[in-house]
């Protein structure tokens, strides 16, 4: 049986450079980037990003001529990882899987934030992240109901709003916004 295939995937990577050197450059840079938008939002400093990353700015115009482009990338990049969770994840327990890949998307979703104010819903780098997100975490949300440890009344859709919903929310720490969101995953858990 083959792994499925998802359009973010092919994308991210066709973006990123081949020779380790530039590759290297190209992840420190995307890492960097998300770091600073966490902190920033999307008025970020290209220039802190580059520091962070220790390349010039030339490096960063290499990788990413535009600042949309880099915005396009680290949010692409975000979903590849999502992407991958979900297939790691795939083999555990039903709820189990499904409440480790919401922890990651919860995550996520504080990068996400700063990232989407400068991205377009129609861009096609748009399009295909969220529907690779929902056919990689989808499949997750559907076995915990077949296997009765989800409610049934509840789209993926509805799933993700919910929690995208909490962590939009200002906290005083990540552990309250993760006890916060474990007592709301309690109400779409179905006990046995």
């Amino acid at each position: 049986m083959t792994a499925p295939s998802f359009p973010i995937t092919e994308i991210v990577a066709s973006r990123r450079p081949h020779r380790k050197d530039a590759a290297r450059n190209y992840d420190a840079l995307l890492a960097a980037a998300r770091e600073a938008f966490a902190e920033h939002g999307a008025e970020a400093s290209l220039e802190d990003i580059a520091r962070r990353a220790d390349v010039g700015i030339g490096t960063l115009y290499r990788n990413f001529p535009t600042r949309r482009h880099l915005f396009e990338s680290v949010y692409a990049d975000d979903v590849n990882t999502l992407v991958q969770v979900a297939q790691d994840v795939a083999d555990q327990e039903p709820w189990q899987a499904l409440t480790a890949w919401l922890d990651r998307f919860a995550g996520y979703m504080v990068t996400k934030r700063a990232v989407r104010e400068a991205l377009n819903d129609e861009s096609e780098i748009f399009a295909a992240c969220r529907e690779s997100m929902y056919a990689a975490g989808g499949p997750l949300l559907e076995r915990a109901q077949e296997a009765g440890r989800a409610r049934r009344d509840m789209t993926f859709v509805e799933l993700l709003r919910m929690v995208a919903g909490i962590t939009a929310t200002a906290f005083d720490d990540d552990a309250q916004r993760d006890r916060v969101l474990s007592i709301a995953l309690d109400g779409v858990r179905v006990s046995h």
